[in-house]
């Protein structure tokens, strides 16, 4: 398909070698089509684009369109109709075209697909121009029926036909010129019997069509004007949109480049510190993240107290079985609960461990999309801040979780201070528990050995209440000490360190080096401004004609 762009240029010079281009030019798109179509009777829907600026021609731009086919020949594929077609109306269907609908005389114009598929995208004809050619083709007598359809009462139009007479293929092989042909084309209707008061009515010749044809389009592009106006209003908050998501270009002078780098690395560092501060980050408030893993870790707490619970019970109820030495009957061996409890605590280092392993994931993760956001166009800087990220992470990781196993261990010690032991088993109601014990009617007599009297005796049925109180108070340490120690290195200390290593690369730093735009966003903010450019010219001519 061909392009052709006319550009009227009164200054324009017009040399004899432009007048004997038209077979150079042919020859020229021929290869062009055979290129984007192949060496056939293929089609395309990319287009083959020629502008000429002369003097002597109007402003308009043509696109051609390829003739309508129903039966492919050889080389054409079985479905050409349809691709043609489909061709077709991705043009004609465009509200901003004007469809020239292009008819032989000598042929029944309600019948043709051409002007169906016209009324098809345009029921009113409001921009559809129907174009007769060949009429020195028509029968003799025939001719009344073409003045019928050129008058509108076939077919009406809005924008009516117009008929030419353009050169046949013996013209060409002859080689007469656009002129002579014009010429020639003006004298047939002068002459015809019937057509030629249509010469003054200024529906034949193709002078006349080029008239008729800027002016249609001027109109067209006046009434479509309002619509324009809001497409490029469109188009202008779409692309400085897409221009804020690219982010502000660099400055051009090397002399500020380091003055920029000191703005992104101080726009980063705040970003960083209102992220520890508030938690507000692009999905979700960071500390919500957190909040779930802190309380999966205080329900692998619960669920530890509950197995306490039952493993101390039955250690009491088996213990003359399993665990008693050399102790009397009623006494136990302090060592023995002591070493339980120490197995229960070491359990809970691997879960604790697991807690640190969630949150630096998460801390790690939202330093790094502020990292990709702040320098999304610096590969270099983005590389050395998230490997900050990492270094800092690690070594922060490092440092909790040596605290961990040492606060682990430090539990294993099994110790709390009096007063708050009493006051948790004054809590736990305690004293009641015992004073129920301790009314608990003896044998006497004969059965003065009875089991009865043996369990009054025997004490131990009251440790497993005071060792669940004691774990109580491992429960709550441990509740609170993980995450708030994970919370103080691998959040607040970790953004501290981010910001002051983030800092630091403003003094000294290759700016230059550092500031080195990724290609592929620098070329697309390029194309934006160019398009943003564009468009507010158009947007000024057309304030200009409204």
């Amino acid at each position: 398909m061909l392009l052709l762009t006319l550009c009227q240029d009164l200054k324009a010079v017009v040399c004899q070698q432009f007048m004997n281009r038209e077979a150079t030019d042919n020859h020229a798109a021929c290869l062009s089509q055979n290129e984007l179509a192949g060496d056939g009777v293929g089609i395309c829907d990319e287009l083959i684009s020629l502008e000429i600026t002369s003097p002597d021609v109007c402003d308009l731009t043509l696109i051609d369109l390829p003739g309508i086919t129903r039966v492919p020949v050889k080389g054409q594929p079985e479905d050409i109709g349809d691709q043609i077609r489909h061709l077709i109306l991705k043009f004609i269907e465009k509200r901003e075209t004007i469809n020239l609908v292009v008819v032989p005389c000598n042929v029944d114009i309600a019948t043709t697909e051409a002007l169906r598929m016209a009324q098809g995208v345009d029921p009113d004809g409001s921009r559809t121009l129907a174009i007769l050619t060949k009429p020195d083709l028509v029968d003799k007598g025939a001719e009344t029926d073409i003045l019928q359809i050129i008058e509108g009462k076939v077919v009406p139009l809005k924008k009516g036909y117009i008929m030419v007479r353009c050169r046949g293929q013996s013209d060409i092989n002859e080689q007469i010129s656009l002129e002579e042909a014009t010429r020639l084309e003006t004298e047939f209707f002068r002459s015809h019997s019937h057509f030629s008061y249509l010469l003054d009515q200024q529906k034949v010749s193709t002078n006349c069509l080029a008239t008729r044809l800027t002016k249609e389009l001027v109109e067209h592009i006046k009434s479509s004007l309002p619509s324009l106006t809001e497409q490029i209003q469109i188009r202008l908050s779409a692309v400085k949109m897409e221009l804020r998501n690219c982010g502000q270009g660099l400055p051009m002078e090397k002399e500020k480049m380091g003055p920029y780098l000191s703005k992104k690395m101080l726009e980063f560092s705040d970003q960083i510190s209102e992220l520890c501060r508030t938690g507000e980050s692009n999905d979700k408030n960071i500390y919500s993240l957190l909040r779930l893993v802190f309380k999966q870790w205080e329900l692998n707490l619960r669920d530890s107290k509950v197995a306490f619970r039952a493993a101390i019970k039955e250690m009491t109820e088996k213990y003359d079985e399993v665990h008693r030495g050399r102790e009397l009957v009623t006494f136990s061996d302090y060592c023995v609960y002591e070493s339980t409890i120490k197995k229960h605590v070491e359990d809970l280092k691997h879960p604790a461990l697991q807690t640190l392993k969630l949150v630096r994931d998460i801390v790690q993760k939202e330093f790094k999309d502020l990292c990709e956001i702040g320098f999304q166009n610096f590969p270099q800087l983005r590389y050395i801040i998230v490997n900050q990220i990492d270094e800092i992470q690690s070594k922060q990781e490092s440092k909790v979780e040596k605290r961990i196993r040492e606060y682990i261990n430090m539990e294993k010690l099994v110790y709390t201070q009096d007063p708050i032991f009493t006051q948790k088993m004054v809590d736990f109601q305690f004293v009641e528990r015992i004073q129920e014990y301790e009314s608990t009617a003896l044998d006497k007599g004969e059965n003065a050995a009875s089991p009865n009297n043996c369990t009054v005796f025997d004490t131990r049925k009251l440790t497993p209440e005071k060792l669940i109180i004691y774990y109580e108070i491992v429960y709550q340490r441990l509740a609170d000490f993980v995450p708030m120690l994970i919370l103080l290195f691998m959040l607040k200390e970790s953004a501290g360190m981010l910001r002051a290593h983030s800092m630091d690369m403003r003094d000294g730093a290759d700016a230059v080096k550092l500031l080195m735009e990724d290609s592929e966003a620098g070329h697309r903010r390029t194309e934006l401004y160019q398009r943003l450019e564009r468009l507010r010219q158009a947007q000024d001519k057309i304030s200009i004609n409204l």
